[in-house]
């Protein structure tokens, strides 16, 4: 199968190519620069010249593949679904598989599935025009939820948390610290993705690792022992709207993706990975 593929020089995108090159699919990937071209040659994906905001070189692209993963973040929700809309355009009655995030159900108050209420954070907030209208269109469309990923760059927790850590001695954690996160490994979420090119259409997957230790829990080990809890206005000043996110407490089944797909996380210490940072 011939894979187009946004995002395809980030974080996620590069295992995600991994993972279908791995199971024999041809990848192209949108490039907006030339170090992002040559990053997603490195991975063996081919290169197409463009950015999130061009809808007439997402169509081409779309319509030339015979599916679609989009994994670039926008930066508003006009834009992400001016994009989606293009691609679905392009692609027809291939697969379009979409990004989402677990953070868009808030706080779960136990373990819950693809079923929950969704309760999201303000800067998540506006998923839900996005995916609605992704899903409604009718076509075979297919949305992802990873949790917060994790393994290799660990971009969010990194920039957030470890790095601040490093330069004030401790590793912060917001209140008490008691609060479970979602976490997957970035090398499990990228199967995930390329297994959901065989999923139903209409369908929504979580991708969460089963292992949700507390934000204490992953401060201590990324800070060696080393930590200090800040109140949620503290994090709110140092690190802007997404600390409401990284307060919430969440717990996820990914039995869907595991009775569907047959997708199994392999990696389930996380505290392990991140202590190795």
């Amino acid at each position: 199968m011939k894979v187009f593929l946004t995002g395809g020089s980030g974080y996620i995108g590069r295992a995600t190519i991994d993972a279908l090159i791995a199971r024999g699919h041809q990848v192209d990937a949108l490039a907006r620069t030339g170090s992002a071209a040559e990053a997603v040659r490195r991975h063996g994906a081919e290169p197409v010249s463009g950015a999130l905001t061009d809808p007439g070189v997402l169509r081409h692209a779309a319509a030339a593949a015979d599916a679609v993963i989009h994994l670039a973040q926008a930066s508003t929700a006009q834009e992400d679904l001016a994009a989606a809309l293009a691609m679905m355009d392009g692609v027809g009655s291939g697969v379009y598989v979409h990004t989402g995030g677990t953070w868009v159900y808030g706080d779960t108050n136990g373990i819950v599935d693809e079923t929950a209420p969704w309760n999201p954070p303000p800067i998540v907030a506006w998923r839900k025009q996005v995916e609605d209208a992704v899903l409604e269109r009718g076509q075979h469309a297919v949305i992802v939820q990873p949790g917060l990923v994790y393994g290799g760059e660990n971009r969010l927790i990194d920039y957030f948390f470890t790095q601040p850590g490093r330069e004030t001695g401790a590793v912060p954690y917001i209140g008490d610290g008691t609060n479970n996160w979602a976490l997957v490994h970035v090398d499990d979420i990228a199967t995930l993705y390329a297994a959901a090119l065989d999923a139903r259409a209409g369908t929504v997957y979580l991708g969460v690792g089963g292992v949700g230790p507390t934000a204490r829990e992953v401060a201590e080990v990324l800070g060696a022992g080393s930590t200090t809890s800040i109140t949620l206005e503290q994090a709110g000043e140092q690190m802007g709207p997404i600390a409401d996110a990284f307060a919430l407490d969440q717990r996820f089944s990914s039995a869907r993706a595991h009775n569907d797909l047959g997708w199994k996380p392999l990696h389930s210490d996380p505290l392990a990975v991140l202590a190795g940072c």
